[in-house]
């Protein structure tokens, strides 16, 4: 992760208002019509740190890695599945409105060549965001959608469709990439407006590339993809963190660890969850054995509390200050963080696209037939594994606690399973299994939704049963899925509203999944 120039805290200074419009164009009539892209690129790449925050508290809570916690009430349809368009309805407008800082940037630069590499940043993201869209709600408009004033009332388009055009969207972005790279007068570089990759183009081909092979790994059988090559740059190595100069200071810090840690002020965050008793049999023995990244991840691991969605009784552990996804002993809110795991602190990158995430859907490619020029399959999900590891022991300052490599190295051998050593999977299934299993547990608070969608697209990790241990389904669960699971959320009261005529009918939450869904 490149170090964040002084001209970024400049622009932080620049736009900052409160804590939901952080960095946001689109909501302060006061500000000029005419923004220059260069300084809509950063506050962009910040709001899509906050849409990310969003998704993965609703991956949290729905895909098995949260319970409500002790001495809390009123979760209601969250722990009954039984969905309203009032539930998670801040994911619609949060993505749309970042969307709209993209298009933004596009029409400001589209045919100019001097901002070449803008466009392609600009592209590459509206991608990315266009994708979380569509597996939360599956179809959602795209053709005729971030046109203002002008078109109030977008059509919706097919998920398919969406996904196909976004792989041809990615490979776009690539061409211009390249284009801009050959060219004899160099265009203007993105570098210290850019608080993702510092201006490093090379790593953004590898995030679009990565991106273009999500699509096609979710998609596959599903989507006629126009093009299912991939750019030699090859895929992403290292994390794509998303980091404006955060810091301990108002307005300033990581949104998940304002969410989850502490405010700048020092006052607890969300202390009404805590994890499931399913996601912690991956780290205590009960299914594998991770003392690593449990101890690096977790409070007071292996004694950490936990509870199965839905179950609310006296005797169910209350959350600490700074949340059990906070492993430090200094539970004091203004001097806090510095430390491993999923929160880490107030200054550490948001994540956007981990390593770990990378190489588990170049490991699956393998298995189902998507060339991509990479390892084989059991290398690229040992290496999968190692990600993770890294990730987690990674301290705010970039700085790695331990032996992240060693000790992943340790947790592959000594558990005694295919999920762990590929080469005891005796089928294609049990690899898949594997992969998706692993790459849950890298996402456990950290993507929680793709989590989220990775379960209703394959059925890993498995469910069995309905004890705490075998399935994270709430025990309020009002689903008729054999999983007691929903498929999907609601359509947002907003587009019920304003858009009635477009917004899809019948729509329900536990019969009408995602196209791709299982």
């Amino acid at each position: 992760m490149k170090k964040i120039s002084i001209a970024i805290a400049a622009v932080m200074t620049l736009f900052m208002t409160s804590c939901d419009d952080y960095l946001d164009i689109n909501q302060n009539v006061n500000k000029p019509t005419t923004v220059s892209a260069n300084l809509v690129l950063p506050q962009a790449l910040a709001a899509t740190a906050l849409v990310l925050n969003a998704y993965n508290t609703y991956g949290s809570q729905i895909g098995g890695y949260a319970a409500n916690a002790g001495g809390y009430g009123g979760f209601n349809e969250t722990v009954s599945y039984a969905y309203t368009p009032n539930n998670y309805a801040n994911l619609w407008p949060v993505s749309y409105d970042n969307l709209e800082d993209y298009q933004y940037i596009l029409s400001q630069t589209e045919g100019d060549d001097a901002s070449i590499y803008y466009n392609a940043v600009a592209r590459i993201m509206k991608a990315y965001n266009f994708q979380l869209l569509v597996d939360a709600y599956d179809k959602v408009p795209y053709t005729e959608a971030l046109q203002g004033a002008e078109l109030l009332s977008p059509a919706y388009d097919d998920a398919a469709s969406i996904y196909a055009s976004l792989a041809n969207e990615l490979d776009v972005a690539m061409a211009a990439i390249n284009k801009g790279n050959a060219a004899a007068v160099a265009p203007t570089p993105v570098n210290d407006y850019d608080v993702v990759f510092g201006g490093d183009m090379d790593l953004w081909m590898q995030l679009a590339n990565t991106i273009k092979l999500r699509l096609m790994v979710r998609g596959k059988g599903k989507v006629t993809f126009a093009n299912t090559a991939f750019d030699p740059m090859g895929f992403l190595t290292e994390d794509a963190l998303i980091n404006p100069g955060y810091a301990r200071d108002n307005n300033r810090q990581n949104p998940l660890w304002n969410t989850w840690g502490f405010a700048y002020t020092g006052s607890a965050g969300n202390k009404a969850w805590i994890p499931t008793t399913y996601i912690m049999t991956f780290y205590n023995g009960l299914k594998l054995d991770d003392p690593g990244r449990g101890a690096a991840t977790y409070y007071q691991f292996p004694n950490t509390g936990t509870n199965q969605l839905g179950f609310e009784s006296t005797g169910i552990p209350k959350s600490p200050d700074g949340s059990f996804w906070y492993p430090g002993a200094n539970r004091v809110g203004t001097s806090a963080g510095k430390e491993t795991g999923v929160l880490k602190g107030p200054e550490a990158g948001m994540a956007m696209f981990t390593a770990a995430e990378s190489y588990f859907l170049q490991a699956e490619a393998a298995v189902v037939g998507i060339p991509t020029g990479g390892g084989t399959a059991k290398e690229l999900f040992e290496e999968g594994i190692r990600a993770s590891f890294r990730y987690i022991y990674t301290l705010p300052d970039n700085t790695v606690e331990g032996d992240p490599d060693a000790d992943a190295d340790d947790y592959i051998a000594s558990n005694n399973s295919y999920l762990t050593q590929f080469d005891l999977a005796t089928s294609n299934a049990q690899r898949i299994e594997a992969i998706i299993t692993q790459k849950y547990i890298a996402l456990n608070m950290v993507n929680s939704h793709e989590g989220w969608n990775e379960y209703r697209r394959t059925g890993y990790p498995k469910l069995s049963g309905l004890s705490p241990t075998g399935t994270f389904a709430s025990s309020a669960s009002q689903s008729s899925r054999p999983d007691r699971l929903p498929a999907r959320i609601l359509y947002p009261t907003s587009e019920i509203q304003y858009n009635p005529g477009n917004v899809p009918q019948g729509i329900n939450s536990f019969n009408t999944p995602i196209f791709w869904a299982k």
